[in-house]
C-alpha cells in the first residue's frame, strides 16, 4: 500500500499549532509533529522539516530559505538584473544541493520557469549560464518530470553551441544525466533531439578533462537504462546499439581510457560504459577486437585493490562473456585466475562477490573446459566461501548457486569434489532463506545429485473447477 502524503502547508501549519496552542518552543514542535505524522503513517520524505521563524513577517512559506531565495530570484528575473540573478542562482542551487525535500518544496512553487528564464536571460554571457545550469541541474536531480520541451531544447541547444567550452559541456550533461535518471520520455525525447552525439563528441573533444569524461560516458550509460517503472517497454537497447553502431561508441570509450591510466574513477566508469554497450553478440567481439579485453585484464591486475574499480571491471567481463568465443578469450589469457583473486581479495565486498560469481558463472556456461580451468583456480571453492561470508545477501548466493550448477551441468566428475567443499549445506540454507534463490539452488542441487524435495503446486487432485 502506497505512503501517506501530506504537503508542506499541512506540515508548517501543524508546527505552528503546537507552538501556539501547546506553548512548545519551535523545535520541540518541529520534533512533535514529526513524531505525530510518522505515527500515522504519513511518508515525509517530500517535507522540510525546518522549525519556523516567528519573527518573520512574509507568511509562514516563506519562512522556508528556499522559498525567500525563490521569490528574489524571480523578481531578479523580471527585472534582468542579471548580477542579481547570478548571486541568486549561486545561493539557489546550494540549497537545492542539501535535500531532495528543499528541491521539491522548491518545484512545487514554481522554481523550474524561474530557472529556465534565467538560463536565457543568461545565453549571451557564458560565466552566467554557467550558474544558471548548475541551478537547474540541482532543480531537477530526483524530480525529473520537471524538464520540458522547452528546457530539452535549451540543454541541447547550450551543449551544441558551447561543445569547445569544458565546463559549459560539464554543466550541461550533468543536467541531461539528471534529467534522463528514471525518465524514459526525457531520455527519448533527447536522443531523438541528438543527444548521443554530443556526448561521444564531448569525450572526443575534452579527452584531456576527467570530469568531462566521467560525466559523458555517465551519460551515455543512463540512455541505456531500462529504469523507469512507469513505462512497460523502454528503448535500452536500442539506444546502445545507436551508440555503437551510429555513433563509433566502444571505440571512443576505450581510446579515452589511455589518458587516464591512474584515475580509477574514469576508469572504473568506462568499464561500466561498455558493460552496458555489450548488448550483442557482435559488440562483444568488437570490444575484444578493439583491445578492450586486454584493458579490462590489465586492469584487474594492476588493480586489484581498488575495490570500486574491480568492481566495474568485473561488471564488463561478465558483459562482454555473453559470446561465447570472448569467453574462451577471457579464460586463454588467465582472466579466471584474477576473477577468483579478486573475489579472495575482495572477499568482504557483497558487490565484488557477486560480479566474480557472476563473471565466472558465464565462463563456465556451456563450456566443459573452462569448467576445469575455473576448477582449477579455485573458482568453486571461492564462490563457497563467498556464500558463507554474505549468508543475508540474496544476490550474492543466487550468483554462487548459478555458478555451482554451471559447473556440474556438463561436467558431473566436479560434483563431489565441490560436495566435499560443503556446497550442499550452503545452497540448502541459500533456498530456505532467499525466495528468489529458490530456482537455482534447487538447479544447484540437482546437477550436484542431491536429493531435492520438489514441491508441487497443483496435482489436479480433490475435485474439478467451481463453477
Amino acid at each position: 500500500m502506497a505512503a501517506k502524503r501530506i504537503t508542506q502547508e499541512t506540515f508548517d501549519e501543524v508546527v505552528r499549532e503546537n507552538i501556539s496552542e501547546f506553548e512548545m518552543d519551535p523545535e520541540e514542535s518541529l520534533n512533535e509533529a514529526i513524531q505525530q505524522f510518522e505515527s500515522q503513517g504519513v511518508d515525509l520524505s517530500n517535507i522540510v522539516k525546518m522549525a519556523p521563524n516567528l519573527a518573520s513577517e512574509n507568511g509562514h512559506e516563506l519562512n522556508h530559505a528556499i522559498l525567500q531565495t525563490l521569490d528574489l530570484l524571480q523578481k531578479a528575473v523580471v527585472d534582468s538584473d542579471l548580477c542579481e540573478v547570478d548571486e541568486l542562482l549561486v545561493s539557489f542551487a546550494d540549497q537545492c544541493k542539501q535535500e531532495l525535500a528543499i528541491r521539491y518544496l522548491a518545484g512545487q512553487k514554481g522554481a523550474y520557469p524561474a530557472v529556465l528564464a534565467a538560463c536565457r536571460l543568461a545565453s549571451e554571457d557564458n560565466c552566467s549560464l554557467l550558474k544558471a545550469l548548475n541551478a537547474l541541474s540541482a532543480l531537477i536531480d530526483g524530480q525529473p518530470d520537471l524538464l520540458d520541451n522547452s528546457g530539452q531544447e535549451l540543454l541541447l541547444r547550450v551543449l551544441r553551441e558551447s561543445r569547445d567550452d569544458a565546463d559549459l559541456t560539464l554543466a550541461g550533461i550533468h543536467c541531461v544525466r539528471h534529467a534522463c535518471m528514471k525518465h524514459e520520455q526525457n531520455r527519448q525525447d533527447l536522443v531523438k533531439g541528438g543527444i548521443l552525439p554530443i556526448l561521444a563528441g564531448a569525450i572526443v573533444q575534452h579527452g584531456d578533462r576527467a570530469d568531462v569524461v566521467r560525466e559523458a560516458c555517465s551519460g551515455l550509460r543512463i540512455m541505456t537504462f531500462d529504469d523507469d517503472i512507469r513505462v512497460p517497454f523502454g528503448h535500452a537497447h536500442d539506444h546502445a546499439k545507436m551508440i555503437v553502431v551510429e555513433h563509433d561508441g566502444l571505440k571512443i570509450l576505450i581510446e579515452a581510457a589511455k589518458a587516464f591510466t591512474d584515475d580509477c574513477s574514469v576508469l572504473s566508469e568506462i568499464c561500466a560504459t561498455l558493460a552496458r554497450l555489450a548488448v550483442r553478440n557482435e559488440f562483444c567481439q568488437d570490444i575484444v577486437n578493439l583491445g578492450g579485453l586486454n584493458f579490462m585484464v590489465a586492469l584487474l591486475a594492476d588493480c586489484i585493490d581498488h575495490q570500486e574499480l574491480v568492481k566495474q571491471v568485473l561488471n564488463a567481463i561478465r558483459a562482454v562473456a555473453g559470446n561465447d568465443d570472448v569467453k574462451d578469450a577471457i579464460v586463454n589469457v588467465g582472466g579466471t585466475d584474477l576473477i577468483v583473486l579478486a573475489m579472495s581479495r575482495h572477499l568482504g565486498s557483497p558487490q565484488v562477490c557477486e560480479q566474480s560469481c557472476a563473471a565466472l558463472c558465464m565462463l563456465a556456461l556451456r563450456k566443459p573446459e573452462n569448467c576445469r580451468v575455473i576448477m582449477e583456480g579455485g573458482g568453486a571453492l571461492a564462490a563457497l566461501q563467498a556464500m558463507k561470508t554474505h549468508p543475508r545477501e540474496a544476490t550474492v548466493q543466487k550468483q554462487a548457486c548459478m555458478l555451482i550448477r554451471n559447473l556440474v551441468a556438463r561436467t558431473r566428475d566436479f560434483s563431489q569434489p565441490i560436495l566435499e567443499m560443503g556446497a550442499e549445506n550452503l545452497i540448502v540454507e541459500a533456498r530456505a532463506a532467499h525466495r528468489d534463490c529458490d530456482d537455482v539452488a534447487k538447479a544447484a542441487l540437482r546437477d550436484l545429485g542431491c536429493k531435492v524435495e520438489l514441491r508441487e503446486l497443483w496435482t489436479g487432485q480433490k475435485g474439478g473447477l467451481a463453477h
